[in-house]
């Protein structure tokens, strides 16, 4: 009774008289600018502030209306983080047990903050117990120091050396996990750059990964143990050891079935994406397409991951000549109501791979009456062969890509005028807008394009080619999500696929 007195007193001083969130009662009222604004939001409608002070009040974004709208929505919003349901099935153990500490963590600082002291400690005692049990490390420091501290104002020397033990205990694991963090950190930090600006990071993530072994045979933390097995995954994938990083993701996905109590959902999916990744740049098909069916039962159908994963399932099945799978993944993938809601580029690649898969058809067709069955409807070759292509800076390869796929289609056709200005097309953007750095695969195709245009398109008549293609050869595909990496198909299978159409019995591999 004690705590409850302390609180109604906090509560009767300082409450508020309307508490403003977003939940299913108020989203109800259909004809609130708050509401227009959230579901707008939802819809992917704005894609900056213009967009959205256009759409709500027909003003600019400047304008004393909407930015008081904005604000006021922002508040509501954070407002709704204090009660999110976390209860959800899809939501794990440990997440809904860390986001439980540190709400309450909050209300442990606010009622200290109003001197209730016993009522705030009784609450620490309850969020350790549960911090403990989850080795929430920094949770944990967090806890015990309030404790340690209320244990010497009531001369509790007993439970203060109980509290203080677990203070000291916990520091040193929380000190390793942050390590853990900057050691991983420094990883990603480097992750995406050309390897020619990374000459020495092999040696130093060498050394990172010795320093996470010893942390994690120091400290049972599974943050620690988690960070350790990803800067190993992504060690070998910097290195094109793929066989080891399906090793690594193994022996990740090993430990987190025997530890149960902290499973989490984003490092399981990052592990499976990791083991797809892998399958695609092993090509193998066999064991990807074992690890797709059982991963994709891990994910919530048309969850971001689910349609990440998807992609490179598609992937795998394309540069493995899987192409009847490949049709059936995209239309799954495409075919779920939650594709439309996919962001703008997410859905242009999936276009991009549709074209690709009407090519296949197209060129592989008549040797294979199944996949001929597949050809898209609403697929209109006229109209893809007269589009400009030109999309933004940030998106070029959307370009270069679809303009490789007009070549392709012109080729079948044999329409080499038509082909030669596509090609001509993209040497400009190989001159000029491609940095050799992030594009040099692409580049590297697009001089092939270029010599078989000097050799108007008659395979016999081939020189030059030797060095383009072998620059493809030892600068092995690598997609790792960035845009610039994409191939729907690796560039030097495409280049003999391009040989064979074209009737020459000369290939370059």
């Amino acid at each position: 009774m004690k705590n409850l007195i302390e609180i109604s007193k906090i509560v009767t001083k300082k409450k508020v008289r309307k508490i403003e969130i977003f939940d299913d009662h108020s989203l109800k009222h259909k004809n609130s600018k708050f509401n227009e604004f959230y579901e707008a939001l939802m819809a992917n409608k704005f894609k900056n502030d213009r967009d959205a002070a256009s759409f709500l009040y027909a003003c600019s974004p400047t304008d004393d209306k909407y930015r008081q709208l904005k604000s006021r929505f922002r508040k509501r919003l954070l407002n709704t983080l204090f009660f999110l349901d976390v209860n959800l099935p899809s939501t794990s153990s440990y997440d809904r047990a860390y986001y439980s500490c540190n709400k309450d963590w909050t209300l442990v600082k606010i009622l200290l903050s109003n001197n209730a002291k016993q009522t705030s400690a009784n609450l620490a005692k309850q969020i350790l117990t549960t911090a403990l049990k989850f080795k929430f490390a920094d949770v944990i420091v967090n806890c015990a120091r309030i404790l340690r501290r209320y244990c010497a104002e009531i001369g509790d020397e007993k439970n203060y050396e109980i509290y203080d033990q677990h203070s000291k205990q916990y520091q040193n694991v929380l000190d390793a996990e942050i390590r853990s963090e900057e050691l991983y950190h420094r990883v990603i930090m480097n992750y995406y750059k050309p390897p020619t600006k990374n000459k020495d990071l092999a040696e130093r993530i060498d050394t990172y990964c010795d320093a996470l072994v010893g942390l994690s045979e120091m400290y049972d933390s599974p943050i620690v143990i988690y960070n350790m097995y990803l800067v190993w995954a992504f060690r070998y994938e910097m290195m094109y050891d793929y066989e080891a990083m399906l090793e690594v993701c193994s022996k990740a996905e090993n430990y987190i079935e025997n530890n149960p109590t902290y499973y989490q959902d984003d490092k399981l999916a990052t592990f499976h994406l990791k083991k797809m990744s892998a399958y695609l740049h092993l090509s193998d098909w066999k064991n990807g397409k074992t690890n797709a069916e059982k991963c994709l039962q891990s994910f919530p159908s048309g969850s971001e991951i689910w349609f990440t994963f998807m992609e490179y399932y598609l992937l795998l099945a394309i540069h493995t000549d899987n192409y009847i799978n490949a049709m059936a993944i995209y239309a799954d993938a495409t075919g779920h109501s939650k594709f439309k809601k996919l962001t703008g580029g997410e859905r242009e690649k999936w276009n991009i791979y549709d074209v690709y898969l009407n090519y296949i058809i197209e060129s592989k067709g008549q040797e294979n009456p199944i996949l001929q069955t597949q050809r898209r409807k609403n697929f209109r070759l006229s109209r893809f062969l007269n589009n400009p292509i030109l999309y933004p800076k940030d998106q070029r390869i959307f370009t270069v890509l679809l303009v490789i796929a007009q070549v392709l289609f012109l080729l079948e056709k044999k329409s080499f005028n038509a082909a030669t200005e596509r090609v001509d097309r993209l040497k400009n953007y190989a001159n000029r807008q491609l940095k050799r750095e992030e594009y040099f695969r692409a580049i590297q195709f697009i001089r092939l394009l270029q010599q078989l245009s000097k050799a108007e398109y008659k395979v016999e008549q081939l020189s030059n080619v030797e060095k383009y293609y072998n620059r493809l050869i030892e600068t092995p595909f690598s997609y790792r999500g960035l845009l610039s990496e994409l191939e729907v198909i690796p560039y030097a299978k495409l280049w003999n696929m391009i040989l064979a159409r074209l009737g020459g019995s000369r290939s370059t591999a």
